[in-house]
């Protein structure tokens, strides 16, 4: 009775021992696909606000007791000429599985070339699909007084990114926003506090089913 117990007690430990490396590899497989890195401007960076009222850290809260964990590499004033340059750090730093791309607007802002523009959003793009991470594409607009050509080859930049590296383009969420003056700030460009919990709200319905 005694050896057939513990032959029982060693086949079990033999199962465990076999298991265990692939509940660990699984752990580690589902961990890193619920980790999402926003790499954006001052829209995402929270411009104007504590840290506690911007959407990004309205979205983790919300966050908070899923398996998705949100990273925010946002800064203000950030470029694609800047984000390019930090990715490829950021890629080994974090190892994202998604990666939210709102950039362009101070591009646009600046005047710079929308062919640059493209260009570097495309490399983003690339860039962080051949680290395996899948890519959602924010759309963004800038004002009209730019004048109806640049605005038109702006915009549609992001729609020609999107279909030539095959990823998800959200529309601009701030379409509605903007042209509320209670939800903007004085400079007209950043939404204030008030507009915060709206945009993480749409963010969580948009963003939500992409990454689960």
């Amino acid at each position: 009775m005694f050896k057939l117990i513990t032959n029982s007690l060693r086949k079990r430990a033999k199962v465990i021992l076999i298991l265990l490396p692939i509940i660990l590899v699984s752990d580690q497989l589902w961990a890193k696909s619920s980790k999402l890195l926003i790499l954006g401007d001052s829209l995402s960076a929270g411009y104007g606000l504590t840290q506690a009222q911007s959407w990004v850290s309205l979205l983790q809260d919300a966050w908070q007791k899923s398996d998705i964990t949100v990273v925010n590499a946002a800064i203000s004033g950030e470029t694609t000429d800047g984000a390019l340059a930090r990715l490829p750090r950021l890629l080994t730093q974090h190892t994202p599985s998604h990666i939210y791309v709102e950039l362009g607007g101070n591009d646009g802002l600046q005047g710079h070339s929308v062919t640059k523009m493209r260009d570097n959003l495309r490399q983003i793009v690339k860039l962080s699909q051949e680290s395996g991470a899948t890519v959602i594409l924010q759309e963004m607009q800038i004002p009209t007084n730019y004048g109806r050509r640049y605005t038109e080859l702006f915009t549609k930049a992001y729609g020609t990114v999107a279909r030539e590296r095959d990823v998800t383009l959200l529309p601009f969420f701030l379409a509605e926003i903007a042209l509320n003056d209670e939800l903007m700030q004085s400079d007209g460009i950043h939404p204030n506090a008030k507009a915060q919990p709206m945009i993480a709200k749409s963010m969580q319905a948009a963003l939500g089913p992409l990454i689960n």
